[in-house]
């Protein structure tokens, strides 16, 4: 009996000392504006984090389809050691990869990874708005961590807000309950009290508050877009970063609060809840339920004449948005090819046929502007016009406007390293970054000619480490060394350009042919040369 119980302690002592050695980190304390906060300082990294830090009151009962109201005071010390609940949502994108504490609309959370040593500050800061649609995502993803960029010296923040009819939903009643008479946008004034924090404790946290660029993709994109040209954002932000999307038609552009409100009547009333007060009195389960059922991508942003009082356009088009030192860019295959051609075969004679369709007073124009002399071709330019109507072309207005109606440097990229194998071959990319589950009875897909939407993030940030469905190779991680430098140093400087890395020229106003910095493996500065198309595009989408 002696000999089981002395076993069963060395069996405890080995696990207790295991336990110890894989943790390295002590727990540290700072003041924020509300009370105190507890996270972990590591040994190993010298990075300090603080996850699932509250910014505002838990939007829950009668603050459901309320901006962001201010928390209250606590006393004691408040454990920050976990990721925060992320926003209701339903599996939208099967790759997303959260590693957060559940779903709730309890979300309002945000997590700060921090460099600082005791006499540390007025570090550079970079606030990143997860991407997802407007109705996935959050900001615990391991593609967003802010370790590897917080090593560089930089204050990292990442912050939930909230989605789909919990982020975006407009009303009549919604909006007679306003000052300025509007509804909607909740999410990005989520994401306004979330800088509004950062100016407020950053420097707790050794950041300076004149220093903070915003940064995201895709619906992140949009919202620096759309935080840029708010005037609620003005003097919260010294510099901005865009991957792949813009608030410009056709990419998630807004509506009139009159289309809004109509949208957000009609919903309620089919779901037989049709007044303000039988929508709030639902459990958060009805609502979720309710909206899944209605099969709805989500709720429009609005302009409603507060956060956005016109759209983008007419605002940098004025010289209104935050005048700021701007880097954006896209990926060079944003979405593939058969979404033009709609499933058939790359062909010219399917690919005129669908350009015909598409544009028929015009065909002829878009037939020169994208070459289809050949099976390989069609597939190149049916990539190039799928990727410029969906997510290209908007992003490129947002580039053009600022360029042409600011003094502030804008500097434009073109990501284009294809993705390497994945490590289990029983899975296939997802839509939005990460993996699925392959189908096996879907056809095999073609050899990308391209990198796909979504695909750079965990390089610009340094985390090809933290995704282990790729199998990276030396060339991947020299990419990721390019573009994550080149953002480090954006992030501190409003310049891109440092060290050894190849030269970015910043674009000029008027410029035809705009130099665009190619990411690769030969990373290089090219002119731009296919402008044309989307000069084109911004009268067929009415963007003058």
């Amino acid at each position: 009996m002696k000999k089981i119980v002395y076993l069963f302690g060395l069996l405890c002592l080995a696990n207790f000392s295991g336990m110890a050695q894989g943790n390295n980190a002590f727990a540290v304390q700072t003041t924020i504006e509300n009370g105190v906060i507890e996270g972990n300082y590591d040994t190993k990294s010298g990075i300090q984090t603080y996850f699932g830090v509250p910014f505002a009151k838990p939007p829950v009962g009668e603050l459901r389809w309320k901006a962001p109201q201010p928390l209250a005071n606590w006393t004691g010390v408040k454990e920050t050691k976990k990721f925060g609940a992320r926003p209701m949502q339903t599996v939208v994108f099967g790759d997303m990869n959260s590693r957060s504490n559940g779903v709730s609309e309890d979300c309002l959370y945000l997590n700060v990874w921090t460099p600082t040593k005791r006499n540390t500050k007025d570090l550079p800061v970079l606030v990143y708005f997860y991407g997802g649609g407007n109705v996935a995502g959050d900001g615990s993803e391991p593609r967003y961590d802010g370790e590897s960029m917080s090593k560089k010296g930089i204050v990292v923040v990442t912050c939930n807000y909230r989605l789909n009819i919990f982020g975006n939903f407009a009303h009549p009643e919604l909006s007679a309950e306003t000052s300025y008479k509007g509804s909607g946008n909740y999410g990005y004034f989520d994401q306004i009290a979330a800088l509004k924090w950062v100016q407020k404790n950053i420097a707790q946290f050794g950041g300076d508050p004149k220093k903070v660029t915003i940064a995201g993709e895709s619906a992140g994109s949009i919202s620096v877009s759309y935080q840029m040209a708010s005037p609620l954002s003005k003097g919260l932000i010294a510099g901005a970063i865009g991957e792949s999307g813009a608030g410009i038609n056709p990419t998630m552009a807004p509506v009139t609060l009159a289309e809004a409100e109509k949208q957000g009547a009609e919903f309620a009333q089919k779901a037989g809840v049709p007044s303000l007060k039988q929508l709030r009195a639902l459990s958060t389960r009805e609502v979720y339920e309710m909206y899944n059922e209605s099969k709805r991508f989500g709720f429009p942003v609005v302009l409603d004449g507060y956060f956005l009082p016109k759209t983008l356009p007419q605002i940098f088009g004025a010289k209104e948005q935050a005048q700021v030192p701007l880097l954006v860019g896209w990926n060079s295959a944003e979405i593939p090819g058969m979404a033009f051609m709609q499933g058939k075969p790359y062909t010219a004679e399917n690919f005129t046929a669908k350009v015909k369709e598409a544009y028929p007073a015009d065909f002829e124009e878009v037939l020169k502007m994208y070459p289809h002399s050949s099976d390989k071709e069609v597939e190149l330019s049916a990539t190039a016009l799928a990727s410029d109507r969906f997510i290209s072309y908007s992003t490129w207005k947002w580039f053009d406007l600022h360029r042409n109606n600011s003094s502030q440097p804008v500097y434009r990229y073109l990501y284009s390293k294809i993705r390497p194998d994945l490590v289990d071959n029983s899975m296939a990319s997802g839509l939005a970054g990460g993996t699925v589950k392959k189908d096996a009875n879907a056809p095999k897909p073609p050899a990308p000619v391209g990198a796909p939407h979504a695909c750079e993030i965990e390089y610009c940030m340094g985390n090809l480490h933290l995704v282990k469905e790729y199998a990276w190779t030396p060339e991947d991680y020299k990419v990721s060394d390019t573009m994550f430098n080149y953002f480090a140093n954006f992030i501190k400087t409003g310049n891109p350009n440092g060290g050894k890395l190849p030269e970015w020229t910043a674009a000029k106003a008027g410029d035809a042919t705009p130099p665009v910095m190619i990411i690769d493996v030969e990373s290089k500065t090219e002119k731009a040369i296919n402008d044309a198309r989307y000069e084109f595009l911004d009268k067929a989408f009415k963007n003058k």
